[in-house]
């Protein structure tokens, strides 16, 4: 398939101060990416806070980085614990052209594997464009597991995984046994260059929403057999990759991107502010990699 090869960004939701979306922000934000050469927006997923977001509200925001967008793919987040919510959001997505949909496993409600099959399955049965499993066990409760995620390869719709179980066996076994045009993403930025030494197809980072440029490319170059570059460029960011997690994602990510002037910097409650603690760890990693201070 080979649609979301490469640089994807995970985009942040910007806010105004009354919490309301920022529409301009949003807008400059997906033109801040794709002038630093990423390949793949992803609206509304973990770090784009959809599930603080009414359906309206969601809707929107694929629609405004639909409309911005002039040359990167959209992979619109459309995932849900409930199957027939997540049809509607994954219809919404299609209906507003966006190229695929990345799901998250459904949370909370810790179904059996045969039951998260069965779930992707009647997503993809249900919409005409490629359903990217997102599997993140540390968010949901439960892993979307080896075999599962093979068996849901074989579907025409079912076009990748963005694996971020932080598992390695998983994803080395996943490599070794997946269908040529499965796609596999790293959801982790830490482990990409890991991920795609052994093949793997990109990233859908958190950290490239402020250093699109640096994380282009490093998978560019990783992608390309230049190990060297790519390294460097790994080792330079490492320090910026734990400082995004300092505090729950996208509490730290929202303050890097106020500080560049793209929204208040603050997330939606039940999210709070990043910490003075986490200030005073993160800012300076910004402020020499980012802002340049």
């Amino acid at each position: 398939m080979n649609m979301f090869r490469g640089t994807g960004t995970a985009l942040i939701t910007p806010f105004a101060k009354d919490g309301s979306i920022d529409e301009e922000a949003l807008r400059r934000l997906v033109n801040f990416q794709e002038e630093n050469g990423v390949d793949v927006l992803v609206p509304c997923g973990s770090t784009g806070e959809s599930a603080m977001m009414s359906h309206e509200e969601h809707i929107h925001v694929i629609e405004i980085v639909r409309d911005e967008a002039k040359r990167a793919k959209i992979l619109a987040g459309a995932g849900s614990n409930c199957t027939s919510e997540a049809i509607k959001l994954s219809k919404g997505a299609e209906d507003l052209g966006a190229d695929g949909i990345l799901s998250i496993s459904p949370y909370y409600v810790k179904p059996t594997q045969e039951g998260l099959y069965q779930h992707y399955k009647a997503i993809q049965d249900a919409i005409n464009i490629p359903v990217i499993v997102y599997n993140v066990p540390g968010r949901t409760g439960t892993n979307v597991n080896t075999q599962t995620i093979l068996r849901l390869a074989e579907l025409d719709g079912i076009g990748g995984v963005k694996e971020a179980s932080g598992n390695f066996s998983q994803i080395m076994e996943i490599l070794a046994n997946k269908p040529d045009d499965f796609e596999v993403l790293s959801g982790d930025d830490s482990l990409t260059m890991g991920l795609l030494s052994l093949g793997g197809d990109g990233v859908i980072s958190v950290a490239s929403n402020c250093c699109p440029g640096l994380m282009s490319k490093m998978v560019r170059a990783a992608m390309e057999g230049d190990v060297v570059t790519a390294r460097d460029i790994h080792e330079k960011l490492l320090p910026l990759f734990s400082a995004l997690f300092c505090e729950s994602n996208p509490i730290p990510i929202q303050h890097a991107m106020g500080r560049m002037g793209y929204g208040n910097g603050v997330p939606r409650l039940p999210l709070t502010e990043l910490s003075d603690k986490g200030k005073a760890l993160l800012d300076p990693i910004l402020d020499k990699l980012v802002l340049r201070k």
